[in-house]
């Protein structure tokens, strides 16, 4: 049968429409992807995506939720979900994703806007007699201009460190049992610097003057004590710039300078991570036996999936100082694990590695010091005890 022509000219035309409509749709999804990628190169890898920022969003899904997504390939997989459950609201999963807030709950909001009021998600394991979550660091990340910026210190603490390494350098060499490291490395102390607007925490940061002394301060006073330490003085914000990374990267940085240091040496017995705390004088500071010291906080990442063995050695090490110089210790604290902090801290590559803060932005280098000397001692005593077996676990 001979088919009429209005309906051979409909299936043309039909089929020219089909065919416009795939070349258009293949130009957009072209464009689309490369306006995409171009978003992504503009925004500088510090906002790109990353594992540590997959890993951020993945934390705001829940076991239940990962499951059923998982089940939707492979239903075997939903026989594990309880009897009572239910599917889970997709607007609600796509709104907490983006915005990391729960709506089912009001910390998740609160948290975000008022001031401290995250530090409740974290957890105390240990402290001194009248420390609260109020006495908690807060983490705070300074704009890359301001962490660069030029600023007049004191010469007198680099004086000094020199001589105090001059006075030891007759000593034997030992073997390098532990790791030191900064990953906030410019992290300084109002009473070491010039000119400087002391009513911003941010402005205590400086190039040479900072954490780094009391660095090297604590390998020399582990040296003293027969325990050889490796000092690292990595300027790690330089390198942040020099890469165009933002600061909250600071410990993705460090984890390429400690894994550098891994493969020249070989695996370390300790690693301790040196910061100082952003908390005025009031909350970092004690007076024992009429001289002033900078408070001890020792900081666990419970993101660390195995933090309870980094917490034991931390906990063991608190209870000496307790002992020893009572209030010097100020807490074992683990922060909220949430998007936008670490929660690992690097504490993953070893059990017996632990984040250190000493003191805050008003103590002095003087005051720091006294606190490493006693730090120093205490672990020493704990190091030759045989606290640890000879595979790096608790005995």
């Amino acid at each position: 049968m001979r088919k009429h022509p209005y309906r051979r000219r409909k299936n043309s035309a039909w089929n020219r429409t089909s065919i416009q409509k795939s070349i258009v749709s293949a130009v957009l999804g072209i464009i689309s992807l490369f306006f995409f990628s171009s978003l992504l190169t503009a925004m500088g890898p510090g906002y790109s995506l990353s594992s540590s920022s997959i890993n951020d969003a993945s934390r705001n899904i829940s076991n239940e939720m990962f499951v059923y997504m998982m089940g939707m390939e492979n239903r075997h997989l939903l026989k594990a979900l309880p009897e009572d459950h239910k599917p889970p609201s997709v607007t609600s999963a796509v709104f907490e994703l983006a915005t990391s807030i729960n709506p089912e709950d009001p910390r998740s909001l609160l948290g975000r806007e008022l001031p401290g009021f995250a530090l409740f998600d974290g957890r105390i394991f240990a402290a001194s007699e009248e420390i609260s979550y109020a006495d908690m660091p807060v983490e705070s990340s300074p704009p890359m201009e301001v962490l660069m910026a030029e600023r007049e210190a004191s010469t007198e603490r680099l004086e000094e460190m020199d001589e105090f390494k001059e006075a030891l350098s007759g000593e034997e060499e030992l073997e390098k049992v532990v790791h030191i490291i900064h990953s906030h490395n410019r992290e300084s102390f109002f009473p070491e610097l010039k000119d400087v607007d002391v009513s911003d925490p941010h402005q205590a940061n400086h190039g040479t003057v900072n954490i780094t002394l009391a660095g090297e301060r604590l390998g020399l006073e582990l040296a003293k004590r027969g325990i050889g330490a490796e000092v690292d003085t990595s300027d790690i914000g330089a390198k942040l710039n020099e890469r165009g990374w933002q600061y909250g990267q600071s410990y993705s940085m460090s984890r390429e300078v400690l894994q550098g240091a891994i493969d020249a040496h070989g695996e370390f017995e300790f690693y301790f991570d040196l910061h100082r705390d952003s908390a005025r004088r009031e909350k970092t500071t004690v007076e024992l036996n009429g001289e002033k010291y900078a408070q001890i906080l020792f900081v666990i990442g419970k993101g660390n999936p195995e933090y309870e063995k980094n917490l034991m050695v931390a906990n063991d090490l608190f209870e000496r100082l307790k002992q020893e110089y009572p209030g010097v210790g100020k807490s074992v604290y683990s922060p909220p694990v949430t998007s936008g902090r670490n929660g690992v801290y690097n504490q993953d590559l070893s059990p017996n590695s632990i984040l250190i803060e000493f003191g805050g932005v008003d103590n002095s280098l003087e005051e720091v010091y006294r606190s490493v000397e006693a730090f120093a001692e205490v672990f020493s005593d704990y190091y030759f005890s045989g606290a640890l077996s000879e595979d790096g676990e608790r005995e």
